[in-house]
């Protein structure tokens, strides 16, 4: 990908793209059907982008991916640093 594409989503987001590459490098083969994966994947963004997810947005987050079945990729993760509605 383009640098300036990762430098303007730093700036936007405030947070590392190498976090977040190396975030989604360990994700690949996790299971994300599994809840303790998922509230571990949830805490790990929340330390990387600064913004604290109280246990009621966990289990929305978590309850949404695991029984909802919605996938999770890097839009999800990026929606997940950026919203907490």
């Amino acid at each position: 990908m383009d640098s300036n594409f990762f430098k303007n989503m730093e700036k936007k987001t405030g947070v590392n793209m190498g976090d977040i590459l190396n975030l989604a490098n360990s994700l690949q083969g996790a299971n994300l059907r599994d809840e303790t994966t998922i509230r571990n994947l949830i805490k790990q963004v929340s330390k990387m982008a600064n913004k604290p997810v109280n246990q009621e947005m966990e289990d929305k987050i978590v309850q949404s991916i695991v029984a909802d079945g919605k996938s999770i990729d890097f839009s999800t993760i990026a929606n997940m640093i950026n919203n907490k509605k």
